[in-house]
């Protein structure tokens, strides 16, 4: 809906973000007539308020685990400083005796037998429901009582931050003469992730590790959200298995409510070698004293058995068989961001 573009930033809390919101609020600034200006209700008591000014300000999960500040510019009108909202010289504006200063003249109109009566905008003063002379308008405002202001707000994002939360700023929106100050208001939106999903305060990773390295074990890499890398060790032995679920406690997301952080787990994906990696018959026996005796699957004896052979089958026709029944680390996270891609772990 809005445009972002760079402001000139400082250092902050975090590193300073530097984005530009250009409002196009209402029509262009100015407020021109009563149309659209107020937020809803005309039962409050006081002045009307102009209405809520709503943004999404999209940030990555980096961001939303270091905590930074925003610097976001917004384009918006304010009381004519120069008239103070007058519009013109003291004394010069004079309500409109076409519509008695109400903005709006009743008109008739006759429909063969009947006579038809209705409102509209009065055409003398143009809605203003006030009249200013051409020589006695004020050079800044051009008689609008409003001019156009540009805005810099400092948005924080605190660490652990979840989609959806709100940051306010009371009395920051639009101006007009009589009409309350209207609020802005910047929803936190989490993007994507090329290599995490969260969920709540937990990270999920999907891992993929070569086979000895699953069986032999080794140390696999994984960068974090902060540029640190995490070596975590396979033992020799432990044996990963085709989509293993292991946890690295503390290693998750803070979490604001319990100053705290959740975990991170990690999914892993035994690559397997390509057929036919070797063709020394050799290796394969060597194989087969080393890894644990294969569980014999034999049919009674009484069985008649037939010979069959295996044969591949492209991703297409696996898809359309057997559909994606990857488990829990595929689905959607709660901001409805997909899961990470698998991501190969440097290993040694």
């Amino acid at each position: 809906q809005y445009g972002e573009a760079g402001l000139e930033g400082g250092a902050g809390g975090g590193g300073m973000a530097a984005e530009d919101l250009f409002a196009q609020f209402f029509g262009g600034g100015g407020f021109g007539g009563m149309g659209g200006m107020f937020g809803g209700g005309g039962m409050n008591r006081g002045p009307p308020k102009a209405r809520t000014i709503h943004h999404t300000h999209k940030v990555t999960l980096e961001d939303i685990y270091r905590g930074k500040i925003s610097k976001l510019a917004l384009q918006r009108s304010i009381i004519c400083p120069k008239c103070e909202g007058l519009g013109g010289k003291e004394g010069a504006v004079k309500r409109c005796t076409g519509c008695d200063g109400h903005g709006m003249k009743t008109m008739m109109r006759q429909m063969g037998p009947m006579i038809q009566r209705f409102q509209t905008v009065c055409p003398d003063c143009n809605g203003e429901g006030e009249i200013i002379k051409e020589k006695d308008r004020c050079k800044q405002c051009n008689g609008k009582k409003t001019t156009v202001d540009r805005k810099v707000l400092h948005v924080h994002v605190d660490k652990g931050v979840r989609s959806g939360t709100k940051v306010e700023f009371r009395g920051e929106g639009d101006q007009a003469p009589g009409v309350q100050a209207g609020d802005v208001v910047f929803e936190i939106e989490q993007k994507p992730h090329a290599r995490f999903t969260r969920r709540d305060d937990d990270l999920l990773y999907n891992c993929d590790i070569e086979l000895v390295t699953a069986l032999a074990g080794g140390t696999i890499y994984i960068e974090h959200l902060d540029d640190r890398w995490l070596a975590i060790d396979i033992l020799p032995g432990e044996a990963i298995s085709q989509d293993a679920v292991k946890m690295v406690r503390g290693q998750g997301m803070p979490s604001p409510r319990h100053h705290d952080f959740g975990n991170m787990y990690i999914k892993f994906n035994v690559k397997f070698p390509e057929k036919n990696w070797t063709e020394d018959p050799e290796v394969f026996e060597t194989l087969r004293k080393v890894l644990p005796p294969a569980t014999q699957n034999a049919p009674p004896g009484d069985a008649m058995s037939e010979p069959a052979s295996l044969e591949d089958l492209d991703n297409t026709t696996q898809n359309r068989v057997f559909g994606n029944s990857d488990g829990m680390m595929d689905e959607d996270d709660e901001d409805g961001h997909p899961g990470g891609e698998r991501v190969q772990c440097a290993s040694q």
